[in-house]
């Protein structure tokens, strides 16, 4: 990811409609499978600029949070956390079966990931059996912009594409659905305008102030987390998926 990345999400995530929507959508996940439970191990991997450790995820127990940049970690520590670590998601440097849940938003689509399904190896080596990894990606590769060139995307996926991931990774696929989808014929609009007045050099979707759109398509993107956790998309701006560990025979 291009470093200036981590400077913006640290100034908009925790006000970006994007970011608050996209933590009620996992909310709603988290909720079918751990309502009533506030004594989870989580971890994060790829936790970027800690705004999901310091937030929501942390009403669900105890976060530590991984990166493999440093500039990450420093925007995590001005946030307070201390339980954070520099680490690829590629080499955990944790026990196996320590973690009933691991996170992953928007990580393993990054050329930084060499290998999306060893990564994802990872994530169940270090769960506890029965425990669940929750992903969020972006989806359709035709959606490439301006945005992927400042994170360095490397791949986008399809819901058949995740799955088959978590599946050759070992996990039980119980969830998967596109997410985004209400505003998803605008960003089809934007990508194809990127396309036609191509200019020089990228630039982030998190340069773009949605002014006074930001609370509107937060709400909007917001209305779709029961319907997401309770059902299946049929397309959208990216992919959630959740794997389970199977437990011992």
């Amino acid at each position: 990811m291009d470093p200036r990345e981590y400077e913006l999400m640290y100034k908009v995530e925790d006000e970006h409609w994007w970011y608050r929507g996209m933590a009620s959508v996992t909310r709603a996940l988290l909720n079918r499978w751990y309502r009533s439970q506030t004594r989870l191990d989580i971890l994060d991997a790829g936790c970027g600029a800690g705004s999901a450790m310091s937030t929501f995820l942390a009403d669900y127990g105890q976060v530590t949070g991984i990166d493999i940049h440093p500039l990450a970690l420093g925007y995590c520590r001005k946030r307070g956390l201390t339980r954070i670590a520099r680490a690829s998601a590629l080499s955990l440097p944790f026990a196996s079966a320590q973690f009933d849940v691991v996170t992953s938003f928007d990580v393993l689509y990054e050329k930084a990931v060499e290998n999306d399904l060893a990564a994802l190896i990872e994530f169940a080596r270090v769960l506890l059996p029965g425990g669940r990894v929750f992903l969020r990606l972006p989806a359709y590769d035709w959606l490439r912009g301006r945005h992927d060139e400042m994170v360095h995307t490397k791949k986008r996926y399809t819901t058949k594409q995740a799955a088959q991931l978590l599946a050759e990774s070992g996990l039980v696929v119980e969830h998967i659905s596109f997410a985004n989808m209400f505003l998803f014929p605008i960003a089809v609009l934007k990508r194809w305008g990127e396309k036609l007045f191509s200019t020089e050099g990228g630039r982030s979707d998190l340069n773009l102030n949605a002014g006074i759109f930001n609370t509107l398509f937060e709400k909007i993107l917001t209305s779709e987390a029961t319907l997401i956790a309770g059902t299946s998309l049929p397309f959208g701006l990216s992919v959630v998926a959740v794997g389970r560990k199977r437990r011992a025979a």
